[in-house]
Formats: C-alpha cells, sequence, structure tokens
C-alpha cells in the first residue's frame, strides 16, 4: 500500500522574510512622522504665540462707539485663534441695545473681525421727559432728553410684545414713500385702529389725520389718500378714514 505523505506549509525563504523587515519600520516610520506633524500643528494652533488674537476689528457701526462694542465683546488680546469661541462673542455683541444683528469671523493669523447690523430707529416714544428711540421690532435702540427727528408713537404700553405697537411700526414699514415722508405721528389704541398724523406737503398746509385701520391694504388705501387729497373736498379735509377701502370718508 501506497503511503500519503502530509504537505508542510513553506515557511518564506530566508530571502522574503528580510524583505518584510524594512516594511514593517517604513510603516512605523510613517505613524510617527505624521503624529509628530500633528504634534506640532496643535502646539502651533494651541500653544504657541504664532496663531493669537493680537487686532479687533470692528465695522457696521454708528450709534454704537467702538471701543464700548469691543468691550462687550470681551475678546482677549493673546489669545490662541483656535480657542476663540465665535458664537460666544456674537452673542454678547447682540446683547448690545443698538444692535440688531453680528457675525465674528476668524482673519488668518491674528485678527478677529466683527461686522454689526444696528438697529435703525423709525418712532420715537415719550415717557417722564424722555424720547425713546424704537426700531421696527419696537426694540428700543437710543433715548434722549431731546425730541429726535422721527414720529412720535402713541400706545399704551410701547415695546416689542404689545400688539399695538406691532401693529403701528407694522403700518409704517408697509406705508407708501409719499406719506411715509410727511408721516408725523402715529397712534393705535388696538392692533386693528391705527391712525396717523401727516403733515403738509407744503408751508402751509393744514395737518391731516388718516384712520387707518389695521396693517395691510397699503398700496390701496394710499392711492385712495392721494386721490382724495386731490379733490376739492380732500383738500379741505381734516380727516381722511381708509380703515375700510370699500367705504372712505372724509371730515
Amino acid at each position: 500500500m501506497a503511503e500519503t505523505q502530509t504537505a508542510r506549509p513553506r515557511r518564506p525563504a530566508p530571502a522574503a522574510r528580510a524583505r518584510r523587515r524594512p516594511n514593517r519600520w517604513k510603516l512605523i516610520f510613517v505613524m510617527l512622522l505624521v503624529l509628530a506633524v500633528l504634534g506640532a500643528a496643535g502646539w502651533v494652533l494651541l500653544g504657541s504665540k504664532l496663531l493669537v488674537v493680537r487686532h479687533v476689528e470692528v465695522s457696521g457701526t454708528r450709534l454704537v462707539p467702538r471701543d464700548r462694542l469691543v468691550a462687550e465683546a470681551r475678546i482677549r488680546l493673546g489669545l490662541p485663534m483656535a480657542r476663540l469661541d465665535t458664537d460666544a462673542v456674537r452673542d454678547r455683541v447682540r446683547g448690545v441695545r443698538e444692535v440688531e444683528s453680528a457675525e465674528v469671523r476668524r482673519v488668518w493669523p491674528g485678527t478677529v473681525r466683527i461686522e454689526v447690523r444696528e438697529r435703525t430707529p423709525v418712532v420715537a416714544v415719550e415717557r417722564s421727559g424722555r424720547y425713546f428711540s424704537l426700531d421696527r421690532f419696537g426694540m428700543t435702540v437710543v433715548d434722549s432728553p431731546e425730541r429726535p427727528a422721527l414720529p412720535v408713537l402713541s400706545v399704551g404700553a410701547p415695546g416689542p410684545d404689545d400688539p399695538a405697537t406691532r401693529a403701528a411700526l407694522g403700518v409704517i414699514g408697509e406705508l407708501p414713500d409719499g406719506l411715509a415722508r410727511r408721516l408725523t405721528g402715529v397712534e393705535a389704541t388696538s392692533p386693528e385702529s391705527v391712525t396717523l398724523r401727516l403733515g403738509g406737503e407744503r408751508s402751509g398746509d393744514q395737518p391731516l389725520t388718516v384712520v387707518w385701520g389695521a396693517p395691510g391694504r397699503a398700496a390701496e388705501k394710499g392711492r385712495l389718500v392721494d386721490a382724495l387729497r386731490r379733490t376739492s373736498a380732500g383738500r379741505t379735509a381734516r380727516m381722511i378714514d381708509v380703515s375700510s377701502p370699500e367705504v372712505v370718508t372724509t371730515r
């Protein structure tokens, strides 16, 4: 009977084993090199003085002094740029009452740029001998003992959470340019009852009260006011009611 011989696995030749060793050391060398590069990059970004905050630039300010805005931002000079929390800086800048929105960006190697959009006053509210200028959202922008060159708003509880205030500001925001230029005052007893005070177009013209009603249909109401002002009855009227454009009255 013939004997069956079991084939034994062949061991790599000494030359093949020798060729594999350099590849293993090459891999280890590459890994160590990568770790060294990453460590150096981390040190440059987080630990060295090469990429730190050196300058703070501010743009878009008119109402807020630059020094005050920088102080509110609380950006520490010398802080590594990579460690700067731009979202936190932005939130602090937005907390300034004159600021409507803000963006904060890193400009490498060492500058932080703050770009702000300030609130625009659209009406003034008189309280206890001072005038508070409000923006389109009803937020206070500035206050002064002197009346600013803005329409005066008369509501029960002026502010961003007051429905009558929001309605009055909504009407102002949608007014046609011709009426907006003549606007001297706004009164709102409720969100559906907004009244405008208009100055004369020319010297000697009498003031005009326009009962506007709720926000909406601004272009239609504006055309009705203009059309009536061109009639003899409209030129002598002291009040025009366009709160319901289907039924316009004058007095």
